[in-house]
């Protein structure tokens, strides 16, 4: 049986109420500048949970230890019951191919097409495709991204929100099922940074995935946010729906929504 369908048959079978990341007291400094200093949240399978937060609050640090690009100082990260601070690089890279990252550059491969750019990750992950069924799934994606007629073109041919899609059907195209999405919206325009925020919604809806969607964005805050938090010197500010957000009246919280 091949890695993923052995980590797969491992996962809990997680319900509209259980948490699929839950992570407790977690601290991260680098050398004397503490960045997490004692973060906990939960993100509940199926939802989209938005991290607001002033930059150097901790936002992207935290989404690189969830996937163990950073390891923690202390704390604990579970993800689908398994601590990711305790995975030996085996478990690690069984347990990144269910998680997507949307990466803020969106990391094509430069010198490869479109087309190369999505069978990179379906050759390592979904080893057993033939050819055709290869083709099929990411023409299908493609066309979920509204981009199927991007197939053979290079990266540099894309305009930055077309460079997003492609990413997010590049993370997509191997079926993972939680989402991390780093600051999806920042450098596009406003036309294009809502299509990218309906783009979240679809991929929530059409594949089951459950989201932390980083940003500084409010309008994308507001369009994707089935809960929201902030993040204030490495914890969490506030927790709750958009509502309780945007009747506060935190004069912290107002500056971000005002």
């Amino acid at each position: 049986m091949k890695d993923t369908e052995a980590l797969s048959e491992q996962l809990p079978k997680a319900t509209i109420k259980d948490p699929v990341i839950e992570i407790s007291n977690l601290k991260k400094s680098f050398g004397t500048q503490p960045v997490l200093t004692d973060l906990s949240l939960k993100l509940f399978n199926g939802e989209n949970l938005v991290v607001l937060g002033k930059s150097g609050s901790g936002k992207s640090v935290l989404i690189k230890c969830i996937v163990g690009l950073l390891h923690a100082d202390s704390g604990s990260i579970n993800v689908f019951d398994k601590d990711v601070n305790m995975l030996d690089n085996k478990e690690l890279a069984e347990l990144r191919q269910k998680i997507g990252f949307l990466f803020q550059s969106g990391a094509l491969y430069d010198s490869m097409t479109v087309k190369e750019n999505m069978e990179f990750p379906l050759r390592r992950i979904k080893k057993n495709l033939s050819a055709k069924e290869m083709a099929e799934k990411i023409n299908e994606v493609l066309e979920n991204v509204g981009l199927a007629d991007a197939l053979n073109k290079m990266p540099s041919q894309l305009s930055g929100g077309m460079r997003k899609r492609i990413s997010l059907a590049r993370t997509i195209v191997v079926d993972p099922l939680i989402m991390l999405y780093d600051e999806p919206t920042t450098g596009l325009d406003p036309v294009t940074s809502d299509e990218i925020s309906e783009l979240i919604n679809e991929v929530q809806k059409k594949y089951k995935t459950s989201s932390i969607i980083i940003t500084h964005d409010i309008k994308c805050a507001r369009a994707t946010a089935d809960r929201m938090i902030m993040l204030m010197e490495g914890e969490v500010y506030k927790e709750g729906k958009l509502k309780d957000f945007e009747n506060s009246t935190d004069s912290l919280i107002k500056s971000f929504f005002n």
